[in-house]
């Protein structure tokens, strides 16, 4: 139970991590494209939404075909990423506004209860990209408990 708890508080501090640092990056001004470090993944604006069998999470990302991303479960925890690449010819060009961003993204989304793993489903339809997580049972585990005699 101990170990369990344990899992539970370090899942829920990581979320919290990731929550304060989505809120700082609204906060801060958008970087463009233009001036970021090619290395560096913007992320998509996501939601994540609870209801009584399973969590939703729907990533807005235009412009992308269902093999572009990459999804992964791991340590309950979801990865989104991919590449959102510019069909505009490379011709040059000087922008007057620019706000779309292109290049790498990522999202990651902390899941502080279980997942049925095997009942994940994922569809992408008008720049949405939407994945149900189903909720696994949640099953009681009875630890056993030994008695030590001293003689």
């Amino acid at each position: 139970m101990y170990e369990r708890h344990g899992k539970h508080v370090v899942g829920e501090l990581e979320r919290m991590r990731f929550e304060v640092e989505r809120i700082f990056e609204r906060l801060t001004p958008t970087v463009h494209p233009l001036h970021v470090h090619p290395h560096k993944a913007f992320r998509p604006p996501t939601d994540v939404y609870e209801t009584e069998t399973h969590v939703e999470i729907r990533v807005e990302i235009a412009g992308m075909r269902p093999e572009d991303f990459q999804i992964s479960l791991s340590d309950q925890r979801l990865t989104v990423s991919g590449t959102r690449h510019d069909t505009v010819a490379k011709a040059k060009r000087a922008y007057q506004q620019m706000e779309i961003c292109w290049g790498e993204f990522r999202t990651d989304v902390y899941l502080p209860w279980p997942v049925d793993e095997d009942g994940v489903e994922a569809g992408y339809q008008d720049g949405f990209l939407t994945i149900k997580l189903p909720k696994a049972a949640m099953v009681e585990q009875r630890i056993p408990i030994s008695v030590v005699v001293e003689q």
